[in-house]
């Protein structure tokens, strides 16, 4: 595993193991806080966790893999999740996933180039009497329309730093087209 330079981001996650004082069961709140730190868990600095807590790195993987709290590549700066399980489902959250797809130019589960948004689908938020559900950076949107949502990203892009207005998506190359 390649050697992670020392940088106060990653002194930060050796003080905290220090103060975890190498009890068992520290790697879940080793990888939180290297998560809290970067964001998403490099490689680099998994196989650092696994040096320094004297743990196979196969075992740090399979933790960090295992729980979908953890991720291993980056995320964009807003999160949007849109619920697309029974209830939000037939209220029609198909119609604002596909929207955000097309502006967005991102599947499910992917990253913009600029890492300003990730998309993910969920398939239950626990808020089925005010579906559809959206979730962008933890605030909870219920009867998330495709319009709510569509200003949801208007927002979000007016408060990106050096935010450009994004064309509209039928006119950027590779959009997919309305009929």
């Amino acid at each position: 595993m390649a050697e992670v330079t020392q940088s106060p981001d990653l002194e930060q996650i050796n003080a905290f193991i220090d103060s975890m004082g190498g009890q068992t069961g520290s790697l879940i709140p080793v990888l939180q806080k290297a998560q809290d730190t970067y964001g998403f868990l490099p490689k680099e600095v998994l196989g650092h966790i696994a040096d320094r807590l004297n743990v196979p790195l196969a075992d740090v993987v399979g933790v960090a893999t295992f729980y979908s709290q953890f991720y291993l590549t980056r995320r964009g700066r807003t999160i949007i999740r849109l619920c697309d399980g029974t209830a939000c489902h037939v209220s029609g959250a198909g119609k604002a996933i596909e929207m955000v797809q097309r502006q967005l130019a991102i599947k499910p589960g992917e990253t913009t180039s600029d890492y300003e948004f990730t998309l993910e689908v969920v398939y239950c938020l626990g808020a089925c009497a005010i579906s559809p559900v959206a979730v962008v950076n933890g605030k909870v949107m219920g009867r998330a329309t495709v319009e709510k949502v569509e200003q949801l990203l208007k927002e979000a892009r007016q408060a990106a730093p050096g935010a450009v207005e994004m064309p509209p998506p039928e006119t950027r190359p590779g959009a997919p087209a309305t009929a």
